[in-house]
C-alpha cells in the first residue's frame, strides 16, 4: 500500500511528538521520508518556497546525498551528473566565516546548508563561532540555515543533534540513518516560522505505521538507555587514548562520530583491522583518515577492546610514511 496525505497515521503524531521531546525541539514539525537525501532535497525546497531564491552555500569536503539538488551541494564531482549541474551553488571553506557572511551579503542565497559534523569528510567539526555568524547573518539576509544531522544526529555527537553544542537555533534540521537503526526512514524538522501548505510536500512511502513504529522504539531506547550520555563519556575516552598512539597526527570530532588522521594511507590498516581482527572502520575522502561510528552502545571495554586489536595491528604492520 502506499500512504495517502487524506488519512491521519496516529504514529505519525506520536513519533513527532516524541522526538520533539527527546531532542529539546518541541516546536518544530516534522515532515517523514524515507532516506537522507529525500530529507535534503525537501530541505531545499522548503527554503526556496519561503524566500523565491534558488543559490546555496555549500562547504567543501561536504555531503548531502546522490539525487539532484543534494548531489549539487555535495563535494564529488564523480557522482555529479550533467543534469544536476543546473543548479547555482557558491562553495566555502568550512569554519570560512568571513567569506560565508560575504556571500551572504550579496541577498541571493536561498540557504545555506552544513553538516553538524563532516562525516565523509573526515569528520570536521564546525566552530561554534562560525555556526553562530553564520545562524546571524541568514537572518539578517532572509536566507535558511540547514542543518544536515543525518550522520551526526539522533545522540551521535553527545548531545541529540550535533549543532546544540553551539546553541543555535537552525530554521530546517534534517535526519536519518540513525532515526529507524537501519529501517529506511527520514524526516525534516521545520521550524514554526515556516507557514505549512497542504501538498507543499509529500513522499509515498515516508511516515509508514512500520517506519514510525521503528522511529518511536529508537527514541525510547536512546532515553532509556541513556545513549547520550555514554557516547559522551566513552566517545571521550576514545579520543584521549587516541591522540597516545604516536602514528596518528590528529584526533577530530564528538562523542562517537570520531576521525583519526594518520601519518601514512590507512586503507591497508582497515583491511587487517577488518579481515584479521574483524573490526569495521569507515574511510574518509583523506587516505589518511580513519572514521569511527561505532554503535551508541559501545562500551568503555568495548572501546578497549578496539584500541588493543589497533595496537595489535600497528605493530604488526610495516610504518612507511608517505610523501
Amino acid at each position: 500500500p502506499f500512504y495517502s496525505n487524506s488519512v491521519q497515521n496516529e504514529l505519525q503524531e506520536a513519533l513527532a511528538a516524541k522526538l520533539g521531546q527527546v531532542s529539546g525541539c518541541e516546536n518544530y514539525h516534522l515532515f517523514l521520508c524515507n532516506s537522507g537525501a529525500e530529507a535534503n532535497e525537501n530541505a531545499l525546497k522548503l527554503a526556496s518556497f519561503r524566500n523565491g531564491k534558488s543559490k546555496v552555500i555549500a562547504f567543501r569536503q561536504g555531503f548531502h546525498g546522490r539525487t539532484s539538488a543534494a548531489v549539487r551541494i555535495t563535494d564529488n564531482p564523480k557522482i555529479v551528473a550533467a543534469i544536476n549541474e543546473g543548479f547555482e551553488v557558491a562553495w566555502h571553506e568550512l569554519n570560512d566565516t568571513s567569506g560565508v557572511l560575504e556571500s551572504l551579503s550579496q541577498g541571493d542565497i536561498c540557504a545555506v546548508m552544513v553538516e553538524g559534523i563532516q562525516g565523509i569528510g573526515g569528520i570536521y567539526v564546525p566552530d561554534p563561532s562560525f555556526l553562530k555568524a553564520v545562524a546571524a547573518a541568514c537572518r539578517e539576509q532572509d536566507a535558511v540555515l540547514i542543518l544536515d544531522e543525518v550522520q551526526s544526529g539522533y545522540g551521535r555527537s553527545g548531545a541529540f543533534f550535533a549543532f546544540q553544542h553551539a546553541g543555535i537555533v537552525p530554521g530546517l534540521i534534517t535526519v536519518a540513518k540513525g532515526m529507524g537503526n537501519g529501517f529506511p526512514i527520514g524526516g525534516v524538522l521545520i521550524h514554526p516560522e515556516f507557514e505549512a501548505g497542504y501538498g507543499m510536500l509529500g513522499s509515498t512511502f515516508g511516515g509508514s505505521h512500520l517506519a514510525c513504529a521503528a522511529g518511536l522504539a529508537v527514541l525510547e531506547v536512546i532515553e532509556q538507555e541513556r545513549l547520550m550520555d555514554n557516547a559522551a563519556a566513552v566517545g571521550q575516552y576514545l579520543m584521549e587514548e587516541l591522540r597516545t598512539f604516536e602514528q596518528v597526527t590528529e584526533v577530530r570530532g564528538m562523542g562517537l562520530m570520531i576521525g583519526a588522521s594518520f601519518d601514512f594511507p590507512v586503507s591497508a590498516l582497515r583491511n587487517q583491522l577488518l579481515f584479521e581482527e574483524k573490526v569495521f572502520t569507515g574511510s574518509a575522502s583523506c587516505p589518511r583518515t580513519l572514521r569511527l561510528l561505532p554503535p551508541l552502545s559501545l562500551s568503555k571495554e568495548e572501546a578497549s577492546l578496539f584500541l588493543e586489536k589497533l595496537h595489535t595491528v600497528l605493530k604488526r604492520m610495516p610504518q612507511t610514511k608517505a610523501v
